[in-house]
């Protein structure tokens, strides 16, 4: 997305990574009990560095790129966002997804993007699902590939 804004000379919007940098937490809610992530984390953690140095890489870790470190239900309640063209969550689990949606799928603009990369993990669905009965969304679910889908808000 960074890239996106450089090429189209665009600079009154910033992109938010946010990410605890350490893998995903251990299961909070009822519906992710047993779930193992958790104990990925040599797999599935990347640094803050890390990622920072695959920005620089490409000339694009600027002051439109904004780190939020931390699990999402911490960090994203209090997350100095205001409003949202595109939505893309990796939560993976049903406490991260929902967590992330219920932050921040209220300050995603009509007419955005929602994008959810492990949509078809039966815990991330669940949490998807649930959020858009619970909120009454109704715009069309749209498969990206095997994992992946998106809406219209």
């Amino acid at each position: 997305m960074r890239g996106i804004l450089k090429a189209y000379n665009i600079t009154d919007r910033k992109v938010f990574v946010a990410d605890s940098f350490e893998g995903l937490p251990k299961p909070e809610y009822k519906e992710d009990k047993g779930d193992t992530h958790h104990t990925f984390g040599d797999i599935l953690a990347v640094s803050k560095e890390q990622v920072q140095e695959n920005f620089r890489k490409y000339d694009l870790f600027d002051d439109q790129v904004v780190f939020l470190k931390g699990w999402f239900k911490d960090t994203l309640s209090n997350a100095p966002i205001n409003k949202l063209s595109i939505l893309r969550l990796d939560g993976d689990m049903y406490g991260s997804t929902m967590d992330a949606l219920l932050s921040l799928y209220p300050k995603l603009s009509g007419g955005g993007y929602c994008i959810i990369d492990d949509y078809y993990l039966p815990n991330c669905k669940k949490a998807v699902d649930d959020y858009r009965k619970e909120n009454n969304i109704n715009s069309p679910i749209i498969k990206i590939d095997s994992d992946s889908v998106y809406w219209k808000k």
